[in-house]
């Protein structure tokens, strides 16, 4: 029989996954062209050409058994001081090989933080709305997450909610920008807010609260912003990393962890954190692709493709009469349901064969959410579709 987490963890399967299965069964109804499948954040731009070039470069030119074999848990030195080094000359920080764990992806990188941090009964504040899994990788070590409401005018976080939401249960505090669903970065003004909480907090309950930064979408930003590099703001700071979407690797699984000096305990986190990688069976990050990342540092997806699917969607449901927070970064839109039950929207939204995510897997009901990481011609095809879901919902077209 299955374990009760495991069962729970059936019972609340991911709302994302489940709408990919629905796009693929309708695809076979009525054909793939057919269906504007806007469920999965899966990257539709082939990694850049050096990719390949670099992992061809390795297979023939390196020792099998060097290349295949088994490094530090915490991954190859020289791989680690390659970010580093590219860590510190974009950011101004201070990190060396050592301050570096290489990870299988963002979320393999998460649940090792997790477990190195966490006791059972922890608290992890999140703001809402938030990649959903964080529940199921808090609930793997029996922390839960606590969900903070966003402004919904901006949907920055709301300050005076996040400060109410501290207990003394509260371990870690894990953001996302540019966030997945929203696309929005939080601002230099929101992060100085978020750390002046936190330092108070820290006092407040004497022992340390770390921030936990996933950034995923860090290379995926529009219009000439700049994301900033948390570790200014908040000593106690842990940056996660994936380049799944910045090369178009979701499927290598490969990603990061930096802990800066600065951060309490940074040694002891280090070791910990070495060893939940080992624990938890990862053991260590993919040999390969730790070495074709750090030969690709500098290289980035086709970002000219999302930024003009960004603006082709965004521009056509606001002209339909669609209510959407304009993103910054990543490759999501957040669009207001019509309706107050979003599930309803979505429901109806598959009627002109148009796969959707509501925003409640989100923890933030009311609205769904869409990847435009498709191919733009299927961008602009989805629009008659989403004009005829306008009119049956009344919406005024500008």
């Amino acid at each position: 029989m299955l374990s009760r987490k495991i069962k729970a963890a059936l019972e609340g399967s991911s709302a994302i996954r489940a709408m990919f299965v629905e796009g693929k069964e309708l695809a076979a109804k009525v054909g793939a062209e057919n269906v504007f499948d806007f469920s999965l954040g899966n990257p539709a731009t082939p990694a850049p050409e050096k990719v390949n070039q670099v992992i061809k470069d390795l297979l023939d030119g390196t020792d099998p058994l060097t290349l295949h074999g088994y490094m530090s848990n915490s991954g190859y030195e020289d791989v680690r001081e390659a970010i580093a080094d590219n860590l510190n000359g974009r950011f101004g920080t201070n990190f060396t090989w050592k301050n570096i764990v290489m990870t299988v992806g963002a979320a393999g990188g998460l649940n090792i933080v997790f477990k190195a941090v966490l006791d059972p009964g922890d608290e992890v504040i999140v703001f809402a709305p938030f990649f959903g899994e964080y529940r199921s990788y808090a609930a793997n070590f029996d922390a839960s997450v606590v969900a903070v409401k966003p402004d919904y005018e901006t949907f920055q976080p709301d300050m005076e909610a996040f400060e109410a939401a501290f207990t003394e249960k509260t371990k870690a505090v894990l953001i996302n920008t540019p966030n997945n669903p929203t696309g929005v970065i939080y601002s230099d003004e929101t992060m100085r807010k978020l750390a002046g909480i936190l330092e108070k907090k820290e006092k407040e309950y004497k022992k340390e609260i770390y921030l936990i930064s996933d950034e995923p979408y860090r290379e995926l930003v529009y219009d000439g912003a700049e994301e900033n590099f948390i570790t200014k703001y908040y000593k106690d700071t842990i940056v996660g990393y994936s380049f799944s979407k910045s090369l178009s690797l979701p499927g290598e699984r490969i990603g990061y962890i930096a802990v800066p000096d600065e951060a309490s305990g940074s040694q002891e986190l280090l070791a910990g954190i070495e060893v939940a990688n080992r624990t938890l069976g990862f053991v260590n990050a993919p040999s390969l692709m730790q070495k074709a990342v750090a030969g690709c540092i500098g290289e980035k997806t086709n970002l000219e493709f999302y930024d003009k699917n960004r603006k082709d969607l965004y521009e056509g449901l606001k002209k339909l009469g669609f209510t959407c927070i304009k993103p910054q970064g990543a490759f999501y839109l957040w669009v207001k349901s019509p309706v107050e039950d979003e599930a309803e929207f979505v429901a109806a939204a598959k009627k002109y064969n148009l796969i959707l995510v509501k925003g409640s897997a989100f923890g933030c009901g009311g609205y769904v959410r869409l990847a435009y990481c498709i191919p733009n011609e299927k961008i602009l095809r989805s629009l008659n579709a989403f004009a005829k879901l306008a009119e049956e919902y009344g919406l005024t077209q500008g």
